[in-house]
């Protein structure tokens, strides 16, 4: 490897560029072809200078140009002035990618949104693609396919918070490549991210959810897993998979010992004695607490028909029955950290979506209060 200042002649003069002669190679042919790349340097001669100013002008930007090929030769081989050795390893995008989403195994909800995002990006672009084809215009195009093509199950667009998390795993992915020092530059940094919106936490009521408890349902492992959700918090996931021998006496009382399939936390929770009663009489220890509970659109639209029999108004999902059971303990009063604890979220935040729905509540509340119109003012 070589490297020079070359001169040459543009508008604003005579420009001063840095060549970077990588060596040569024969093909089959025999023929010859020479290797290089070039960058400028933003530094110009005047041509043809006429006063000593000009010449000494002249000279100081050639000794300027000189120093940077002579003391910067390592930063332009490691890519600092945006060169890249073409003998450098090819790394693909999908092989890196993939390695990044093993590392994070370890939590699944994260991993599973990884997962999703490599799947999109396979029908985006070719299993070839390298480290170093993704550019602004790549970004901005797989911005783009997520956010119009239709990529679900049910072929429509995603979410916009789903298309939001997807390619903002894609930004880490070339963040961390570039903190690698496995791309020169970083387009992620001219790309905006997809923003997400705060979506509508649909929840029941108290006097809801005694109106549902009255109501027969289609499948009666569907309605006390519901129920029992909306008074332990659980997701569909633990709820489906809770096992007799998680449920462990203790006192007077009961609680459940079990491992979140979304973040593997191994979590402790106390339930109440409708809680206990939901899950029916005790059987093998190693036996589903609530065999038989399924996931599919069929089970939706029974939950929805439940609802409908119950005089209750609102789409439900299975989800719903966690939303309605932190709305409910922050409307009893219950501490915010305490939610977090029962709803086994890592981040506060998280739980302070719900504070921000009772908060609306009680807004709505007082706004009911009559006017007292002998004080207000004319």
């Amino acid at each position: 490897m070589k490297v020079k200042v070359v001169e040459r002649k543009v508008k604003r003069g005579i420009s001063l560029i840095l060549e970077i002669y990588w060596g040569y190679q024969k093909d089959v042919d025999g023929k010859v072809r020479h290797n290089r790349e070039f960058k400028k340097l933003d530094l110009y001669l005047i041509e043809n200078p006429r006063t000593s100013d000009e010449r000494k002008r002249n000279k100081q930007m050639r000794t300027l140009a000189e120093s940077i090929r002579a003391k910067k030769e390592v930063e332009i081989q490691s890519g600092k002035y945006g060169f890249r050795n073409p003998n450098q390893k090819k790394i693909k995008l999908f092989d890196y990618f993939y390695k990044l989403m093993e590392e994070r195994k370890e939590n699944k909800g994260n991993y599973g949104n990884w997962e999703s995002c490599l799947k999109h990006l396979k029908s985006y672009c070719h299993e070839s693609t390298l480290l170093t084809d993704v550019d602004v215009d790549f970004i901005e195009g797989f911005k783009k396919h997520l956010l119009t093509q239709k990529l679900t199950k049910s072929d429509k667009v995603l979410a916009i918070n789903s298309a939001s998390s997807y390619f903002n795993k894609l930004r880490s992915c070339i963040n961390q490549a570039y903190n690698d020092d496995l791309i020169l530059k970083n387009p992620v940094k001219k790309v905006k991210s997809i923003k997400g919106e705060e979506t509508q936490r649909e929840y029941l009521t108290e006097d809801e959810i005694k109106l549902l408890a009255k109501t027969d349902c289609r499948y009666e492992v569907l309605k006390r897993a519901f129920l029992f959700s909306c008074y332990t918090g659980l997701r569909w996931s633990d709820v489906n998979k809770l096992t007799w021998d998680e449920l462990k006496k203790e006192n007077e009382g009961y609680k459940i010992i079990f491992k979140q399939k979304k973040t593997k936390g191994q979590e402790y929770l106390h339930i109440n004695d409708t809680a206990r009663k939901l899950m029916g009489d005790r059987r093998e220890a190693s036996e589903r607490v609530f065999k038989g509970l399924r996931y599919n659109t069929q089970w939706n639209l029974a939950l929805d028909q439940w609802a409908l029999k119950a005089g209750v108004k609102k789409h439900i999902t299975f989800h719903t029955a966690r939303h309605s059971n932190a709305t409910w303990l922050l409307n009893k009063g219950v501490d915010l950290y305490v939610v977090m604890k029962i709803l086994g979220h890592k981040d506060i935040r998280t739980t302070q979506v719900y504070a921000k729905i009772v908060g609306e509540r009680l807004k709505e509340a007082m706004d009911r209060l009559p006017n007292l119109e002998i004080y207000l003012d004319d």
